[in-house]
């Protein structure tokens, strides 16, 4: 029988296996780590330098470079390491990274630490989850990366940590740090942080304060000291043990630290801003140069023509319910009606004050002092009108236009009217612009200035108009000007014939001090120095004694008001030798102000702003420019006086040099008439006598000079028969002027009323 070998049965080595399963777990683990890491490198964020400089706010600074306030998507001003003290650097260290200048971005044993707590906290023991982050890691993470909490992207903090401690210092990386924290409460950045809870620069922080604030950053909101201020200081007192736990302050400072009340900025206001409409203004500008990502990440400094005391006085009168008409408030809760005033220095073009309504609801709400344009009524005259007819035409303040009725057969019969339904007849311009007569203004357009001249004259000074006809001599524009336009045009009559464009920013700089933008003046003359002193002299007369005596602030003004027809919109444009303002008030909507003008709440307004803006400045009268003389005429007709000119109708007036007239009086003469009814006289009228009357081509009974003027009718009280055949005399047969060739047949019943259809803000309301 043949030996069967017999096979022995191995054992299970339990070490073997031991070793296999973890060798194989470890294989395993290197190979996921490794493609982990090999994922993570592949995914890595760009170390893009540029995300490292954090969207700071644009600060805004008015006329004495005193900061106003920041606007921008983030609430930060950054600040160098050298205006951080160093107990407020050393805050921050103790509550994040009391090793930060011993570790290379990285700190394995805390990382180890916190990944052991962490899981503990899943598995449902009392731990809270931990960082384990540098302030390396942690600006990383802000600059670089999301908040997701996964291996991945602790490894990617890890290697950029890394690139991060090899390109820059450690004073470099803190300063940054510390720039783009957020601390709650809009404030972004321990600058912005100090400036909003305590109301002070970095550089004045207590070691108290700067604990608090070290105390805020890993959940500013539920630590705010405003909303939980117990929790606040709790914070706030770890941080002061850490501070003294690691030897950055003593026991001395420590007590006094701990025991220091929690005093916070009681001005802060997150949803609110100075000078809104001011700030909004300028905010627009900015975007419209620099584009939103520049203004409101860019950190820019913006130096302003604000003047804070001025700007103040307008949004007080401006906010002031007795300044306005009734007011209610519209089916969009908006307060109605609205205003705006603009307050401009007329030598620099420089604004002072812009507010552009009663209320600022909303950033960058609608500013009416900028974007809405609406009718000027009688303010744009002196513009469009009168300016130009002293400068081109060699008229001046006591050139005479007939106010009486008058209609355009061209433009649809268009028949304009005065506001207090009056025609004063013969009219100097001085008299007409005091108050405000709209005939003699259209009369004064189409008779001698011209539509296309008057346009040319307007656009030099900044205001574009079209041409419509002759209603745009009351201010019935198609598309409006806006209270900043007017303000600039009126200010070339303040600069002695220069017109300044506005100018609100000064200068521009990038967040590290590099010029970006800076104004140039460009002054330029849109009329002569005359002229001018002329207007503005006329306008004197308006507040002194016309329709803008509301105005008057017991000094030197010159002036104009506007109201448009039905008082939708009424103005007060006015100017000192040292400041210029306009005064708008209408609904967003245009509705009737019944009783509402120029000369009433806008004159009101400008009283109330222009009197306190001018404390502290001397009274002083305008200059008057060489090149002009008074000259004594006759108010009639514009001439020097002749024998005829009785003495209430002289007076004596400016002239440029070479324009004060040379011809004596002719419109006064001497006309027979008969003594009892003071008609032409027929042959059968017992009495006669000589008078004075004025020559006129115009003959209206609706004039308040009609009685003066040379009749036209023959006396129809003495004869066999009452009536008188009117073709059997003339007017100019009883006219005692021996000189006059003229044989013109009397014109009887010449006036025809005319009410047409060419009515287009036809009138300006001003009484």
């Amino acid at each position: 029988m043949t030996a069967k070998k017999k096979q022995k049965k191995r054992k299970l080595n339990p070490t073997r296996l031991i070793i296999f399963l973890l060798g194989n777990i470890l294989l395993i683990s290197a190979l996921a780590a490794a493609g982990l890491l090999l994922v993570s490198i592949m995914d890595l964020p760009a170390f893009n330098e540029e995300n490292l400089i954090p969207a700071s706010a644009t600060r805004i600074y008015d006329c004495n470079d005193q900061l106003v306030t920041q606007i921008g998507v983030e609430n930060r001003t950054q600040v160098s390491l050298s205006q951080v003290p160093l107990h407020v650097q050393n805050a921050f260290l103790a509550a994040e990274d009391h090793l930060f200048y011993q570790h290379h971005g990285i700190r394995f044993e805390a990382i180890a630490r916190a990944a052991i707590n962490d899981a503990l906290h899943v598995l449902g023991a009392e731990r809270n989850i931990q960082g384990g982050s540098t302030i390396t890691q942690q600006l990383v993470k802000l600059s670089f990366l999301n908040q997701e909490r996964t291996f991945k992207r602790k490894i990617q903090e890890a290697i950029l940590s890394f690139k991060m401690e090899s390109r820059y210092s450690k004073e470099e990386i803190l300063t940054m740090y510390l720039n783009r924290i957020y601390f709650g409460e809009g404030a972004y950045g321990i600058q912005a942080a100090a400036q909003t809870y305590f109301g002070k620069n970095t550089g004045d922080l207590t070691i108290a304060q700067a604990a608090l604030l070290a105390g805020l950053i890993r959940s500013p909101n539920n630590y705010s000291p405003y909303q939980n201020p117990d929790v606040a200081i709790d914070h706030r007192n770890q941080v002061l043990d850490n501070m003294y736990r690691y030897n950055f302050i003593n026991e001395g400072d420590y007590q006094q630290a701990k025991a220091e009340k929690l005093e916070l900025n009681s001005n802060h206001n997150v949803n609110s801003y100075p000078y809104p409409f001011f700030v909004d203004n300028i905010t627009e500008q900015l975007v419209e140069k620099f584009g939103e990502e520049k203004v409101f990440k860019g950190g820019l400094k913006v130096y302003t023509t604000l003047d804070p005391e001025i700007q103040t006085y307008a949004e007080k009168a401006m906010a002031n319910q007795s300044n306005f008409p009734a007011s209610q408030r519209d089916s969009n809760g908006v307060l109605q009606p609205q205003g705006a005033m603009v307050i401009m220095d007329p030598g620099t073009g420089e604004v002072k004050a812009l507010v552009g309504g009663r209320e600022h609801t909303y950033q960058r709400s609608l500013n009416r002092a900028t974007m809405s344009p609406r009718q000027p009524g009688s303010a744009i005259k002196p513009v469009l009108i009168y300016g130009p007819a002293i400068d081109q035409k060699g008229m001046g303040p006591a050139s005479v236009i007939d106010d009486a009725p008058v209609t355009y057969h061209n433009y649809d019969n268009y028949s304009p009217r005065n506001a207090d339904g009056v025609y004063r007849g013969l009219t100097t311009l001085r008299t007409a612009l005091t108050h405000s007569v709209n005939i003699v203004a259209v009369k004064l357009l189409m008779d001698h200035v011209q539509i296309s001249n008057a346009i040319k004259f307007a656009a030099r000074m900044g205001i574009d108009i079209d041409p419509t006809g002759p209603a745009i001599a009351l201010g019935g524009l198609t598309h409006g000007v806006t209270p900043l336009e007017l303000t600039a045009a009126y200010a070339a009559f303040d600069n002695h014939g220069i017109y300044n464009s506005p100018v609100s920013i000064l200068r521009v700089e990038d967040y590290d001090g590099t010029s970006l933008y800076e104004a140039e003046p460009a002054p330029r003359r849109v009329m002569k120095e005359t002229t001018a002193y002329l207007m503005t002299d006329m306008m004197k007369s308006v507040m002194q004694s016309g329709t803008g005596t509301g105005a008057q602030i017991g000094r030197p003004a010159a002036g104009k008001t506007g109201t448009t027809d039905e008082g939708k919109d009424i103005w007060f444009s006015g100017y000192t030798p040292d400041l210029v303002g306009v005064v708008w008030i209408g609904y967003d909507i245009p509705v009737k102000m019944p009783q509402s003008y120029g000369g009433t709440y806008p004159a009101k307004i400008w009283r109330e702003v222009m009197s306190q803006a001018h404390q502290g400045i001397p009274s002083h009268d305008f200059t008057k420019p060489e090149g002009l003389k008074s000259v004594t005429v006759d108010s009639k007709s514009g001439l020097l006086p002749g024998p005829n000119t009785p003495p209430q109708d002289m007076v004596t007036d400016l002239f440029e040099s070479g324009t004060a007239p040379t011809k004596y009086d002719d419109t006064h003469v001497l006309v027979e008439v008969c003594a009892t009814s003071g008609l032409l006289p027929n042959e059968y009228c017992p009495e006669r006598i000589t008078r004075v009357f004025l020559k006129t081509s115009d003959t209206s009974p609706l004039t308040e000079d009609y009685d003066q003027r040379v009749p036209t009718k023959i006396c129809d009280e003495h004869g066999p028969d009452s009536l008188i055949e009117p073709e059997k005399d003339t007017v100019e047969n009883s006219i005692a002027d021996p000189d006059n060739d003229n044989k013109e047949q009397p014109v009887v019943n010449l006036f025809r009323m005319n009410h047409g259809s060419y009515q287009p803000n036809n009138a300006d309301n001003d009484g």
